[in-house]
């Protein structure tokens, strides 16, 4: 395996883990990254880095940005953001990920990119409705922002430093995993 596929890894899964923050901005990011020239994209995902795809993918992370800001909208965001997040986190890892056998990456993609994606996005859906519960929505447009920053840097990683984005990435499962286990019931023995 060369640095360039290890590297293609590391951007996929930040990618992928991005997206589970938001799904659109990691996607508008490696459009513009393929569309000036920082990365190149798998063949049939080319047209990620079209002009057509930066202002599409564009409009719809700003629309995206603002929805969250939308206390009781950004519930009914989670509730499709979800699967989407699933299938976006799919094909960055796919678009991105090079010199592999096909079965490998769409491996890779399902499992990498379309499971983190879902574990982020699902953490914080159920975040947001804890949110919502507890404090009425009026904590819910700070939980967008920090969700919105953290998408923000780990997808800047992603593309300038994908192997600090990966450590990134693990740190937020980790993180991810604590909350969890913190709040699950204890079962008795």
């Amino acid at each position: 395996m060369t640095t360039e596929t290890i590297l293609s890894i590391f951007l996929g899964i930040g990618l992928a883990a991005s997206v589970g923050f938001r799904v659109f901005l990691p996607l508008f990011a490696l459009s513009l990254a393929s569309y000036f020239g920082v990365w190149d994209l798998n063949e049939n995902w080319q047209w990620i880095g079209s002009l057509v795809a930066v202002l599409t993918l564009g409009v719809a992370t700003l629309l995206e940005i603002f929805a969250y800001f939308i206390p009781w909208f950004d519930n009914l965001l989670d509730s499709i953001a979800v699967p989407l997040a699933a299938i976006a986190g799919t094909a960055v890892m796919v678009s991105t990920v090079a010199d592999l056998d096909p079965v490998i990456i769409w491996s890779l993609a399902i499992i990498a990119g379309g499971g983190t994606a879902t574990a982020i996005k699902g953490a914080g859906a159920t975040g947001r409705l804890a949110s919502t519960a507890t404090t009425g929505g009026l904590a819910n447009p700070v939980y967008a922002s920090i969700e919105t920053g953290t998408a923000v840097v780990v997808t800047a990683a992603s593309i300038f430093a994908p192997i600090l984005a990966a450590f990134l990435v693990i740190i937020i499962l980790v993180i991810i995993f604590r909350i969890y286990r913190s709040i699950r019931p204890r079962t008795k023995t």
